[in-house]
């Protein structure tokens, strides 16, 4: 065999670059015969052994053809280790395949960091974290120390000394890498002050962002609103404006009901006795109205008070007792959670009548749900208020214009 090398050798010898054109096809052979068998071979039953093992961490070789990409770079290690066969374009081939060889461990590097990505989302204790912010920092740096060493490897410069030439274009690096570095630093407070995590709720009025947060990279954030629209927030964003994340009522167990209704200050009155009488019929009301008569009979007694005046003394009012059936009635109720905060007040009153807010938590924060139990209870308070002959207060409708007696149209025009 080597007596037939050297006989094409001396023949090819007026002609030196026929000879390294015919030993870089053979080369080229060799290296792509040695693919085959990597990759449909070797490779091959590598997969297999990882498919049939227990543990999930060689699986990371599975995705995004990783084994694939590596086995591209096994022949071209062949073509540069065997490059010296070739002297009059051996500097060549070994500058280009060194090149390729790095830009190959770069594509390969690049989708390992993408499996580990999903493998590290796949676990609990990180599906909360920003994991691909951190690993697509380690892609940046990794693909700009890969670009020098290429660069130094085409040019026949020390990789070290193009490094060390970097600091000089630092501030036009921190210029184009502003937002990606601010983005950094802003991944790194989300995420040790536990700010912001996938699937929180949030709001954020100043880009019209209400709903849930469905990824949270390097450089943005997305938030799924209930309206199905995305919302993409640059991610240093949330660390510079304020916004709210309802996470906390989420593992409360409990979600707010705070409203209240306005009723008509010139409904509110004394309880005379016949309408005592007929509240009485109210199961939630009497055990409160027998408790509350003793209290003020023995308290109007002790104090000598005349009673034949209304103003005199202490006495209960439609107000009071109907906000004594609110309580009451809200307490009784299996969907308002008990270990929270449980108000029943007044708020100042105003031209819009005297409010009386209700200051309660449900028993669920699905909601959905939350809003049926909000409108049935404002349902029943609505349809309750005439057993205590309160009114609700608003301003006239045409139907209120309408019903004027005729006295009170003229009066009116008159106005």
């Amino acid at each position: 065999m080597n007596e037939i090398i050297n006989q094409v050798k001396e023949y090819l010898a007026p002609w030196p670059v026929l000879w390294d054109i015919l030993v870089l096809i053979v080369i080229f052979l060799l290296a792509f015969i040695v693919h085959l068998f990597t990759r449909r071979v070797f490779f091959h039953y590598i997969k297999v052994l990882i498919s049939r093992t227990k543990t999930q961490i060689d699986d990371i070789f599975l995705t995004e053809k990783l084994l694939d990409k590596i086995a591209l770079i096994i022949p071209i290690i062949i073509v540069h280790e065997f490059a010296y066969l070739m002297p009059n374009i051996e500097a060549l081939v070994n500058r280009l395949s060194g090149a390729i060889i790095a830009v190959l461990i770069l594509i390969a590097g690049n989708a390992l960091l993408t499996s580990l990505t999903i493998f590290l989302e796949r676990m609990d204790r990180f599906k909360e974290r920003p994991i691909k912010g951190y690993i697509q920092v380690i892609k940046i740096i990794f693909v700009l120390y890969g670009i020098i060493i290429i660069m130094g490897l085409l040019t026949g410069e020390s990789p070290w000394t193009l490094l060390g030439g970097i600091s000089a274009l630092t501030a036009v690096l921190l210029l184009i890498f502003r937002d990606t570095i601010l983005s950094f630093v802003a991944s790194i407070q989300i995420t040790s002050y536990d700010l912001i995590k996938v699937g929180d709720w949030v709001e954020i009025s100043k880009y019209g962002a209400d709903g849930d947060v469905i990824d949270i990279s390097l450089n943005v954030i997305k938030i799924q609103n209930f309206d199905k629209t995305i919302t993409v927030i640059p991610t240093y964003k949330i660390v510079e404006d304020s916004f709210k994340n309802w996470r906390g009522m989420t593992l409360s167990g409990g979600r707010r009901i705070k409203r209240a209704i306005y009723l008509d200050m010139g409904s509110i009155r004394f309880l005379e006795d016949d309408d005592i009488t007929k509240l009485e019929k109210i199961h939630l009301l009497k055990g409160y109205l027998e408790g509350k008569k003793e209290e003020l009979a023995k308290y109007n007694e002790d104090k000598k008070i005349d009673t034949s005046s209304l103003v005199n003394g202490r006495r209960m009012t439609n107000i009071g007792t109907f906000r004594a059936y609110l309580k009451a009635y809200l307490k009784q109720r299996e969907d308002i959670n008990p270990g929270m905060t449980f108000l029943i007040r007044q708020l100042p009153a105003g031209e819009k009548g005297l409010p009386l807010e209700i200051y309660v938590f449900t028993g669920t924060t699905e909601w959905v749900r939350y809003e049926e139990i909000q409108a049935d209870i404002f349902d029943h308070l609505f349809a309750v208020l005439p057993e205590f002959d309160l009114r609700v207060f608003q301003f006239p409708t045409g139907s209120d214009l309408k019903n004027l007696t005729p006295r009170t149209k003229a009066e009116y025009k008159l106005l």
